[in-house]
This record gives C-alpha cells, structure tokens and sequence, in this order.
C-alpha cells in the first residue's frame, strides 16, 4: 500500500504525519483524502504532491511501494 507523508500544515490538517493507503492512481488519493481529512481538503489543491520526489499527474498509477509526499506551500526564501 502507497504510503503518505503530510508536512507543516498538511500534518496539521490531516492530524497525522503518515498513513498508508489502498487508493491505486494519485487522482483517487487526493479525493479520498480530502473525503477521510476534510481540513486538509481546503489546502490540498494548493500543495504539491509528490509521488517518489517527482511531480506527476492524478492519472499516475499508485503502486504498493510508493511514497507520496504532501507539501503545502512554505513561505520565505
């Protein structure tokens, strides 16, 4: 099962650093969990989500091995 790694207020939102998952495409993922987290709903659209440290479509395949990382935009520079 893919494995989800939330940080800053991704974590807050979701209320936990991890999770594994069932869902088999990242598009599926982002829906289910903003359905399961819904405060994580409102910030997901502006996180990058990351599956094996690149950026891919919602159409990417999700196998039981991946890692996923949500990261919400970070101020500063």
């Amino acid at each position: 099962m893919p494995v989800v790694r939330y940080f800053a207020a991704a974590q807050e939102a979701a209320g936990r650093d991890t999770e594994q998952r069932t869902e088999t495409t990242l598009g599926d993922l982002r829906r289910a969990v903003a359905g399961d987290h819904p405060a994580l709903g409102g910030i997901l659209p502006r996180c990058a989500v990351l599956v094996g440290g690149s950026r891919v479509d919602d159409a990417t395949p999700l196998g039981p091995d991946d890692l996923v990382d949500v990261l919400p935009p970070f101020a500063g520079g």
